[in-house]
């Protein structure tokens, strides 16, 4: 499977955005699927995980109450909805399938990312 992420953009400070998520190769409805970003000079950051039912999303405490993730397993669809952005949210946002590992969640069968920009 792979996850190809789509709807970044620029917003101001207070805003919102709505990612979306196509899944291809393979139906998602197995897998936990999630989030991460990634900026420049910054380590990959988990942002969400949700299971394959949908049930008991995880959130990075940077985006806790923020952002609310969805899924939509007859659409083979992943979404996040990000409410009240900040300038550092801004970062290429990835779809991928997700588990917590030791530390932190881990991600893997990204595909292209979306960027979001937020000024302040």
């Amino acid at each position: 499977v792979q996850l190809q992420a789509s709807g970044g953009g620029s917003v101001q400070r207070g805003g919102s955005l709505r990612l979306s998520c196509a899944a291809s190769g393979e139906e998602i409805d197995y897998y936990a699927v999630g989030w991460f970003r990634q900026s420049p000079g910054k380590e990959r950051e988990g942002v969400s995980c949700v299971s394959s039912s949908g049930g008991r999303p995880w959130y990075g405490e940077a985006v806790a109450g923020r952002f609310t993730i969805s899924r939509d397993n007859t659409k083979n669809a992943v979404y996040l909805q990000m409410n009240f952005l900040k300038p550092e949210d801004t970062a290429v946002y990835y779809c991928a399938t997700c588990w917590a590992g030791i530390k932190d969640y881990d991600y893997d069968h990204w595909g292209q990312g979306t960027q979001v920009t937020v000024s302040s």
